[in-house]
C-alpha cells in the first residue's frame, strides 16, 4: 500500500480519434498509447503480429558474410563448432543453429562452458574444444562480444569466428583493449577480430532489432539462410524453441520479440518434439494454456537449472531427442534438479538477507559471501533489488577470484556503470537491466564504494521510490466480457509490454475473507455493480480494508471459468484507502 499511484492520461480527443479509427475501444486505445504505439498504422501492428513483416535478416550488420562463411563450410564439408552459453536463451540459441546445421548436412558440433569449471562466454576452453574436434569454424550464440582473447587465439590457429550476440560491446574508450579490434575506424563499439560479428547493438539504436534476445539473433541468422534456400526446414518451424530464449532473457515483448514469442507460443502448444512435450508435462501445465508467465515460472526455471547447478548437456539432448522414454527421463531429471535449485536458492537468499540487516542500506546493494552457490546468485540478485528497489550485486567469493551477478532498476544502466569501473574489474558483461562481473576478492569493498558514487551521481532519492503504473481509469460498469477479450489482444505480456492494470476509486469492500493463508478474496461495488476479486499474497492488507469507508483499486480484469461458468473477476495488483473519504 505504501507505493506511488501514477495514472496515466492522453488528451481525449485524440484517444477518440485513435479508437474511431482503429475500431478499438478507448480503454484498450490508451493501453496502446502507454505502450508507445500511437499511430493507426502501428496499432495495426501491434494487434496483427505476422511473420511476414518480419526485417530482412540482411539488415544486421555481418549477416552476409556470416552466411556465406557457413554456406562455404557446407561446401566444402567443414568441421563446425556452435558455442553456446550456460542459461535458457544461450541454451535455446544452441539448440536451433545445432538442429538446423544438422538439416542442413553441415557436421556440427557443440561446446556450453560450465558454470563453476569455465565461467561466462566464449573463452579459451572454447577454443581448446573446436582444436580437439578440428573445427575450421566456431558460430558462437548468445556470447562472444566482449571475446577478444579467445578470438585472437582462434586466429592464430586458423579458426575462424562468427559471432552472435545480443550483449552489450565495450566502447572504443574502454583502456587496454586496442590491440584485437576490428579494423572499422566508423564503429564507435570495440569489437573482437572475428570473421563477422552480427549484435543488433552494434547497429543504430532505433532500430526494430534492437532489443532481440540471443535465441532471436540466432533465428534471424537462421531466417538468412532459408532466404538463401539453404535451410532444409523452413525457418519458422524454429519459432517454438526462439520464443523460449526470448522469454527467458527478458527482452521487449515489442517489435520481432512480439512475432516471435506469439508464434513460437502457438508452435509450443503443439509442439511435436518429444523434449518438450516431456517438458511440459512434468511441469504440471499439459492441461493450461500456454502464456508467457506459464513458460517463464514453469519451464524456463527447469531448463535454467541445469546450467546453473548441473550441466546443461541434459538441455540439449532433452530438446535434440527423438525418443519419447528418454525425453521423459531427462525431463525428470530436470525436475529434481530445479527442486535442489530452489533450495540452494532460499539459503543463499536468506543467508543475504540477514547480511544486508547488519550494514546500512545504500544506493547500490552489494553483498558478498564464501560458499554461495554461482548457479543461483543471479535470482537472488534479481530478488534482493525488487524488494529494496534499488540495484544489488551477490558475490561468490573465493580465495583470490570472485564471481558477482548484479540486477537493476530501470533508471540505472548496470553495463554502462560498470564500464566506469572497468579498471578494478577482471571482466564484466551483460546488459542494462542485468551483468555478471569477475573480480579479485580483494577488491570488492572498493568496487561498492565506486559502484555506489557512480549511483550517487546518476540516482535521486525518487529513483527507489516504487511507483504503480496504471493503464487507465474505469468504472465497474465498464468492465466487460468484451473489453477483457480486447485486452487479450494485446498479449502475450511481458518486458516492454506488461499485463495492463486498471484502477477504479471510490469502491465498497463486501465479504472480505483470507483464503488459503495468504491471499484474500471479496466483492468490489460502485454505483450497484459488484464484482469478485482475489488479491494472491495480499492477506497483510486485509485488516486495513475493514478500517476504510472506500477503497481505490488497481488491478487486472479477467474471465474466470468455475464449473462450465464464465464470470468476471478483478486480479488485485494494490489497494488503498480512497482519498475521496
Amino acid at each position: 500500500m505504501n507505493r506511488q499511484w501514477f495514472v496515466n492520461r492522453t488528451n481525449t480527443e485524440f484517444v477518440d480519434y485513435l479508437s474511431r479509427t482503429c475500431s478499438i475501444s478507448p480503454l484498450i486505445t490508451q493501453i496502446l498509447i502507454n505502450r508507445g504505439i500511437k499511430t493507426p498504422s502501428d496499432i495495426y501492428s501491434f494487434l496483427n503480429p505476422d511473420i511476414n513483416r518480419l526485417s530482412d535478416p540482411f539488415e544486421l550488420r555481418g549477416m552476409k558474410s556470416a552466411v556465406d562463411r557457413i554456406l562455404q563450410a557446407k561446401k566444402n564439408r567443414e568441421r563446425v563448432m556452435i558455442h553456446g552459453d550456460y542459461d535458457a536463451d544461450g541454451i535455446t540459441s544452441t539448440v536451433l543453429l545445432l538442429s538446423a546445421f544438422h538439416d542442413m548436412g553441415i557436421e556440427s558440433y557443440y561446446f556450453i562452458p560450465d558454470r563453476m569449471l569455465h565461467g561466462y562466454g566464449f573463452g579459451i576452453c572454447g577454443v581448446e574444444r573446436a582444436k580437439e574436434i578440428g573445427a575450421s569454424l566456431i558460430v558462437t550464440v548468445d556470447c562472444g562480444i566482449t571475446s577478444f582473447e579467445a578470438v585472437s587465439l582462434c586466429k592464430k590457429n586458423g579458426i575462424d569466428v562468427i559471432i552472435t550476440d545480443h550483449h552489450e560491446p565495450f566502447l572504443k574508450d574502454v583502456e587496454n583493449l586496442s590491440s584485437v579490434y576490428q579494423n572499422d575506424t566508423t564503429s564507435k563499439f570495440l569489437l573482437p577480430d572475428a570473421l563477422s560479428v552480427v549484435n543488433p547493438k552494434i547497429m543504430d539504436s532505433n532500430s526494430p532489432l534492437n532489443n532481440l534476445s540471443g535465441a532471436g539473433v540466432a533465428l534471424k541468422l537462421l531466417q538468412a539462410l532459408d532466404a538463401q534456400k539453404e535451410l532444409g526446414i523452413p525457418y519458422d518451424y524454429y519459432f517454438d524453441i526462439a520464443s523460449m530464449g526470448t522469454l527467458a532473457d527478458i527482452v521487449p515483448l515489442t517489435y520481432e520479440n512480439r512475432v516471435i514469442v506469439k508464434e513460437g507460443l502457438k508452435k509450443l502448444q503443439k509442439s511435436i518434439r518429444p523434449g518438450l512435450k516431456a517438458l511440459i508435462e512434468i511441469s504440471g501445465v499439459s492441461n493450461r494454456a500456454l502464456k508467457t508467465g506459464t513458460v517463464i515460472f514453469s519451464l524456463i526455471p527447469r531448463i535454467n537449472s541445469a546450467g546453473r547447478i548441473s550441466n546443461a548437456d541434459q538441455v540439449i539432448k532433452l530438446f535434440l531427442t527423438e525418443s519419447e522414454d528418454e525425453a521423459f527421463n531427462l525431463a525428470k531429471e530436470l525436475n529434481l534438479l530445479n527442486a535442489k535449485r530452489q533450495q540452494i536458492e532460499e539459503d543463499v537468499f536468506h543467508d543475504a538477507l540477514n547480511q544486508l540487516k547488519k550494514k546500512d542500506l545504500r544506493s547500490v546493494i552489494v553483498l558478498s559471501s564464501e560458499g554461495w552457490h554461482k548457479g543461483v546468485i543471479g535470482i537472488v540478485a534479481s530478488r534482493i533489488a525488487e524488494i529494496y528497489n534499488r540495484p544489488a550485486f551477490i558475490i561468490s567469493k573465493d580465495d583470490r577470484v570472485s564471481r558477482g551477478s548484479g540486477r537493476s532498476i530501470p533508471s540505472f544502466d548496470l553495463c554502462e556503470s560498470l564500464t566506469l569501473c572497468a579498471h578494478i574489474l577482471r571482466g564484466f558483461g551483460g546488459h542494462k537491466s542485468a551483468a555478471g562481473i569477475e573480480i579479485e576478492t580483494d577488491k570488492i569493498n572498493d568496487f561498492e564504494e565506486i559502484i555506489n558514487r557512480i549511483a550517487f551521481e546518476k540516482l535521486n532519492e525518487n529513483d527507489f521510490s516504487p511507483v504503480l503504473q496504471i493503464d487507465a481509469e474505469a468504472k465497474l460498469s465498464d468492465l466487460g466480457f468484451n473489453i477483457i477479450r480486447d485486452i487479450e489482444l494485446l498479449e502475450p505480456f511481458g518486458c516492454g509490454n506488461p499485463e495492463p492494470v486498471i484502477g477504479s476509486r471510490n469502491l465498497d469492500v463486501l465479504y472480505p475473507r483470507i483464503i488459503k493463508d495468504s491471499h484474500i478474496k471479496m466483492k468490489l461495488r460502485q454505483n450497484g455493480q459488484s464484482i469478485d476479486a482475489v488479491g494472491f499474497d495480499m492477506a497483510l492488507d486485509y485488516g486495513q480494508l475493514l478500517d476504510f469507508p472506500k477503497i481505490d483499486a488497481a488491478y487486472r480484469p479477467l474471465i474466470n471459468e468455475w464449473e462450465g461458468k464464465q464470470f468476471l473477476q478483478l486480479r488485485l495488483k494494490a489497494l488503498r484507502k480512497s482519498r475521496n473519504h
